[in-house]
């Protein structure tokens, strides 16, 4: 088995994480660079070939193929410091069925903390003892205690998953990690805005999206504040509001926010924007992270058309889209902002 602390959150862990939890959602384009990033920090590759192997039991096996598959083409590019790692062999529970069954039962055991039967459904209790927890934990390429850290990571990643999650950050434990270093590591994957564990609403795709670059969602939170979240890499147009002030106020992940003629400024949970009116502007998520910031109007001159409301009416309305170009007038929208400046923001 690997030597790992199971105790503290070390970068390796991190970068098993990290991988795990993108190859879960399927997000090829952000993992490619952060499974450079895993083997710069010491994982290893076979390491990886057991991670994304493993996973298959949780996401299938299309994501696990297209993970290694990544996996395989950074190494055409291979750096002197990654390391191949021990080498690869059959385990011989692969050869005895029975050795797989009795493994896995012992294995499921300790990670739920009690014989577990399930018996609703025997053909699956039949696969979790003898494939799951047999067949795949009988590789030594990674730990026990590893092996819940890349599971918990990737249904971290998942949505309608939460039982499993539960269960899994209770086995980890059970499996040799330290509580603390469970809930670190969830806390990481969220800050780090690998994924979206918020309190506030995700919402509707965005009845704006035609100014927006990627992804976008709208929630009505009430008393006149709205939470809008974006994707990774998504990014609305530059624009003004005319008459009235914006507010934004950083919830969950990491963003951009940037005035005309100056630098950007990161967006992280906490951060409080107040746009100034006629100030030509734009604000997203960054390049890795998922990002929401909760925004209403403030100091609204008369006259002014509020921004919100009309988000509202013409979310409920769907209205046309030249009744919306009208109701939006004191948004003034203006160019996207392209690939080759939004890509030379680094954090």
């Amino acid at each position: 088995m690997s030597t790992i602390d199971a105790q503290t959150l070390t970068e390796r862990h991190k970068g098993l994480a990290a991988c795990a939890c993108l190859m879960a959602q399927g997000d090829m384009e952000r993992l490619e660079p952060v499974v450079r990033v895993a083997l710069d920090k010491g994982v290893t590759v076979n390491e990886l070939k057991e991670a994304f192997s493993q996973l298959y039991a949780y996401t299938g096996f299309p994501r696990s193929l297209n993970a290694l598959g990544v996996l395989s083409k950074v190494l055409e590019s291979r750096q002197p410091n990654w390391q191949e790692g021990k080498p690869w062999k059959r385990p011989a529970e692969w050869d005895d069925a029975k050795k797989a069954y009795e493994l896995g039962t012992k294995n499921q055991t300790q990670l739920s903390g009690k014989p577990f039967n399930y018996e609703f459904c025997p053909q699956d209790d039949y696969y979790l003892k003898s494939h799951l927890f047999g067949d795949i934990f009988a590789g030594d390429q990674l730990s026990a205690a590893d092996r819940e850290i890349v599971t918990v990571a990737a249904l971290s990643g998942l949505e309608g998953v939460a039982p499993q999650l539960a269960a899994h950050k209770q086995g980890a434990v059970n499996m040799g990690n330290s509580k603390q270093l469970v809930d670190e590591l969830c806390a990481w994957l969220c800050n780090e805005g690998y994924t979206l564990s918020t309190k506030w609403p995700k919402g509707e795709p965005n009845p704006y999206g035609k100014y927006f670059i990627g992804q976008s969602y709208l929630a009505d939170v009430g008393g006149g504040v709205m939470n809008v979240t974006f994707e990774p890499r998504c990014r609305n147009n530059w624009h003004i509001h005319h008459k009235q002030v914006q507010v934004l106020i950083c919830v969950a992940g990491r963003g951009w926010y940037q005035e005309w003629g100056k630098a950007p400024v990161e967006l992280t949970p906490g951060t409080v924007i107040a746009i100034p009116a006629e100030v030509k502007h734009w604000h997203g998520a960054q390049k890795d992270s998922w990002f929401q910031h909760l925004t209403y109007h403030k100091d609204v001159q008369e006259g002014a058309c509020n921004e919100l409301k009309e988000q509202r009416e013409q979310s409920d309305a769907r209205i046309s889209s030249a009744e919306s170009r009208q109701k939006s007038s004191e948004t003034q929208w203006c160019e996207p902002v392209d690939d080759a400046t939004y890509n030379l923001l680094t954090k």
